[in-house]
């Protein structure tokens, strides 16, 4: 499973820097980028993300001032070209602290302490976040938070995950059954989707994980609701 990450850096070179060494690794998936902390915090209400790549010297609001915003944030490594903030990063409980520039060894090793981290919370999880579900006579686990979105397809269902897509016999109401209803939504007669995947949205479709899905208008402000928007 990849991490959903971000950069937050009010330099467009030091953006595009990050934004390379995130490509080239294989577990980090960059779903944003941020030219300064209120549109990070904004984007935040409305992606899953699994962790931050956080410039600390920005104007108006620093990277410090965000995480102390922050309720719950998610795993940060912070990025600065000032040795002294080292000490002061470690008081927020950051992943990592690397200094500019970057060199890909040491990038290197703070997304691995990152990964880490990831996959102990995820095995925590794993206990009472998944559901079995039927396909081709065989019972498949899946887990809850790898869901991207349901649709209908006649009298069968279509769960579209990180990995694969798995065709189920069963109607959408049933399947809305088997789902918390603090995580997933029907916002269609034929689409119910991950909360924590949403992209955007607007008046007609949702963007889940990058793909339009079409949005009943009776459901919008419900879901605006429950996003915070």
């Amino acid at each position: 499973m990849k991490m959903n990450c971000i950069i937050v850096d009010d330099s467009n070179i030091q953006r595009m820097a990050v934004a390379k060494l995130i490509k080239n690794n294989t577990s980090l998936q960059l779903i944003a980028e941020y030219g300064n902390a209120i549109e990070a915090k904004n984007g935040l209400k409305l992606k899953k993300v699994d962790l931050i790549f956080l410039d600390i010297e920005m104007p108006i609001i620093t990277g410090f001032d965000l995480l102390e915003s922050l309720q719950d944030p998610p795993q940060v490594i912070l990025i600065t070209g000032k040795a002294e903030y080292a000490l002061r990063a470690f008081d927020y409980d950051v992943t990592d602290y690397l200094h500019k520039p970057i060199s890909v060894e040491r990038f290197e090793i703070a997304v691995k302490r990152a990964l880490e981290k990831h996959k102990l919370k995820t095995a925590a999880k794993e206990d009472d976040d998944y559901i079995f579900v039927k396909s081709n006579l065989k019972k498949h686990k899946v887990f809850l938070n790898e869901i991207k979105w349901i649709e209908a397809l006649g009298d069968y269902v279509k769960l579209v995950t990180e990995e694969e897509s798995i065709i189920v016999l069963s109607t959408m109401k049933s399947f809305e059954q088997e789902l918390p209803a603090a995580r997933f939504m029907r916002i269609h007669k034929s689409f119910i989707i991950n909360l924590d995947k949403v992209d955007r949205y607007n008046s007609r479709v949702v963007e889940v994980s990058g793909t339009k899905l079409p949005l009943s208008r009776n459901r919008k402000a419900k879901l605006a609701e429950i996003l915070g928007k």
